[in-house]
């Protein structure tokens, strides 16, 4: 349980970046930490370019025993030999998804801030709810995640969550008792060195 456990970690690609150069910083960072997850998570709507950038991840990734989710697109996750899919409407797809991937794909549901969607999305099928974002952030309405929310998860629901969203270390040591990943992107992306940041994240959990 969270309770007792390190949190795992869970990462994000940024939302564009150069394959010629990307792939090698991943997995500089996949070898620096044990890490669970990774998720393909690219503004682009460009098919073809998604599809490159899944298949160079795909090769980091799967070369380490490393999950590798897309973000919303269903029915690319086969195509590109994923491992599954993270939706970004709560419960809306997560039957759907469900039917078209199997027993066996991951399908994560992001659920903002709302308990209810997250526990709507979990009896839809989902293997893990993310809340977020946990930090402060003028992106979206700027709502941000409660801890209660986390501590409330934590003591009442078997399924796995993950904190996601503009997270620091203060925020990462004071959740840490209570959620099973954090996913980390931006924090460590936008850094010189990624692997020293996420290093330092982790650190933080205790």
């Amino acid at each position: 349980m969270a309770e007792t456990e390190q949190p795992q970690i869970y990462l994000i690609t940024p939302p564009e970046f150069e394959l010629s150069r990307f792939p090698e910083t991943l997995a500089r960072v996949l070898d620096s930490q044990d890490v669970a997850c990774v998720r393909l998570a690219l503004a682009s709507r460009d098919e073809d370019r998604i599809a490159r950038a899944a298949d160079a991840c795909r090769e980091v990734t799967h070369e380490r025993d490393i999950a590798l989710v897309i973000d919303t697109h269903v029915l690319m996750v086969e195509r590109l030999g994923l491992d599954g899919v993270h939706l970004l409407d709560g419960a809306r797809t997560v039957r759907f998804a469900r039917k078209e991937l199997g027993d066996d794909a991951i399908i994560g549901s992001f659920c903002g801030t709302s308990r209810h969607v997250g526990i709507s999305a979990g009896e839809a099928g989902a293997d893990y709810i993310s809340f977020g974002p946990v930090g402060a952030s003028a992106l979206g309405d700027g709502s941000q995640v409660e801890e209660e929310l986390f501590d409330w998860w934590s003591k009442m629901i078997e399924l796995p969550v993950v904190a996601e969203g503009a997270l620091d270390a203060a925020l990462v040591a004071q959740l840490a008792p209570m959620t099973d990943f954090f996913a980390f992107g931006d924090e460590i992306w936008q850094q010189d060195d990624p692997v020293a940041a996420l290093a330092a994240l982790v650190a933080a959990m205790g």
